[in-house]
C-alpha cells in the first residue's frame, strides 16, 4: 500500500495554521537550521522520527498529526458525505467508520488546537506585560 500521507506538507500545513514563519521554526529548532532547510524539509514525504519529535515539541502538535493527517482523505469524507448523492458513504459495502463521526472528530481536534493557541497567546501576553512593567 502506497503512503499517501506527506509528512513535510503536514508540517507546513500545521506551521501555517499556527501562523509561524519558516524562519521562526528554524530559529526554534536550533542554530543549524535556516529558512531554506525548513523549506526543503516541508517537501519531504517522510521525516525522520527524532526530527519529527523536535518539530512536534516546538509546534506543540502531536507527532501523530504529522504522521496521520491526510487532507485528501478529509476532502473525500466531506465530498462523499455532503455531495449530490446525499449520504454517499453508503456506497461503500463495508464502511469501517462513519464519515460524520470522522468530520466531527477533525473539527474537535481543530477546536482543541485553537483553544491551546489562544491559551498560549494569553500566557505570552501576561509574560510580556510583566516584562514591560519591570
Amino acid at each position: 500500500m502506497e503512503q499517501k500521507i506527506h509528512q513535510g506538507r503536514n508540517v507546513k500545513r500545521f506551521r501555517e495554521m499556527l501562523n509561524i514563519k519558516q524562519e521562526a521554526l528554524a530559529y526554534d529548532l536550533g542554530e543549524d537550521w535556516n529558512q531554506k532547510k525548513i523549506s526543503m524539509l516541508e517537501q519531504k514525504d517522510v521525516i525522520e522520527d527524532n526530527l519529527l519529535k523536535q518539530i512536534s515539541a516546538v509546534l506543540k502538535i502531536p507527532v501523530e498529526a504529522f504522521q496521520n493527517f491526510d487532507e485528501e482523505q478529509a476532502v473525500n469524507i466531506i465530498s462523499n458525505t455532503f455531495g449530490d448523492n446525499g449520504i454517499g458513504y453508503q456506497r461503500n459495502d463495508n464502511p469501517t467508520f462513519n464519515p460524520i463521526d470522522k468530520i466531527v472528530q477533525l473539527y474537535e481536534e481543530k477546536i482543541a488546537l485553537y483553544e491551546r493557541m489562544l491559551k498560549e497567546k494569553d500566557e505570552m501576553m501576561v509574560r510580556l506585560e510583566k516584562l514591560i512593567n519591570k
